[in-house]
This record gives structure tokens, sequence and C-alpha cells, in this order.
């Protein structure tokens, strides 16, 4: 292989690990701030979200984002790094990230912040990455009274009904009304094992 070709695939690499970055963090701001045309964007026709309180269709997920942030729902996301996984068309993006909500807990305003990796299976089509899938990985979290005076009392059958990595946030959430998802990956187990080994074949070409 001559060094040209060397040059000029290690140059296709980085500008689509630069588009993948990209996307993450548009997803981010475009979901949070409710710009919701240009949240789509992000996705394929046939992208799927899986999250505690939804899992399906990007396009549903979308519809119902939307509907909870015009009826107040408060959940934020903050990215940190980026690992990207390149296999041609094809690639793997790991972002660690927080996300945030409030609301109450047994009348007691609080927030939660829970500590994870966006796991996301992308794919180039027609010259546009898009996410096909994204699966978080929820590693811990924790919830405080907004008011450090205040104190809230957690059931600890509840808390027991979710794994550790986002039993807080599920805990917020089922009060709110949500049928959260009670196997979600997390920092170790064989529920992220699982997705290693699907991340892994998708890197391969395998079908999702």
């Amino acid at each position: 292989m001559s060094g040209g070709t060397v040059n000029t695939s290690m140059g296709n690499a980085a500008v689509g690990r630069q588009l993948i970055r990209d996307l993450v963090e548009n997803w981010a701001v475009w979901r949070d701030a409710g710009d919701w045309d240009r949240f789509r964007t992000v996705w394929h026709d046939d992208g799927t979200m899986m999250a505690t309180w939804f899992q399906g269709p990007a396009d549903d997920f979308i519809r119902v984002s939307r509907e909870g942030f015009e009826h107040g729902v408060s959940i934020l996301h903050f990215l940190g790094g980026t690992a990207i996984d390149l296999a041609g068309e094809r690639a793997i993006a790991q972002t660690k990230m927080t996300i945030s909500q409030r609301g109450l807990v047994h009348d007691v305003l609080c927030d939660v912040v829970c500590t994870g990796r966006f796991y996301d299976f992308l794919e180039r089509r027609d010259g546009r990455w898009g996410i096909v899938l994204r699966q978080p990985i929820y590693e811990k979290d924790r919830l405080d009274p907004v008011d450090p005076a205040a104190r809230v009392e957690l059931s600890a059958a509840t808390l027991a009904r979710f794994p550790v990595g986002y039993c807080h946030l599920a805990y917020l959430q089922v009060g709110l009304g949500f049928d959260v998802k009670p196997d979600m990956p997390g920092l170790v187990g064989p529920e992220v094992e699982n997705l290693y080994r699907r991340g892994a074949r998708w890197l391969a070409g395998e079908p999702l």
C-alpha cells in the first residue's frame, strides 16, 4: 500500500470520527433545546432509541420527548469524551454522559443525576452518518432534594427493583408514571457484555 493511500485512509477515518462526534453532540444540544426538526436529522429512518422510560422507533421517541418537553418534563444531558470504532460504513461510538432529571419524589422536588455512556450503532448511508440504535449504559446515579434542608424517604423495595446504575433515576420516573425497563446495561454484568457482542457483530457487517 502506498503512502498516499495510507494518508487518504487515515484522513477519511479522521473525518468520519469528527462527523460522528458532531452528530453525538448535536443529539444532546438539539434534544434538550427542543429543536425537534434538527434533532430528527441525527437519526436514520429506521433508528431506534432505548432508554429507561422508552424503547422504540426514533420518530416515536421524538414525539414523546416533545410532548414531555411541552408539559415541563425536565431531562437534560451533558457529554464527556467519545471513543469511536470505525469499520467502513459502520461505527460504534461510546460517549461519556450524564442524564439529569428533576421532578417530585413523594412531594419533594428532587434532582437525579445518572452517569454512564451512550453506546451508539451508526452507519453511513448516501454519504450521511446517522444513528441506527442508541443504547445507554447506566453506571451509577444519585438523588438529592433541590432544597438541601428537605428530606425524602425512599422505599427500599422500589429501589431494589432496578439495577444499581439507575435505581434512583427509575425511582423518580416510576413516581412520575413512566413504565421503566428493569434490565438495562450497567457498568458490568451480562446485559453490557451482550451489548458489546452486538457491537462487535455490527462492526463485522452483521444485521442489527
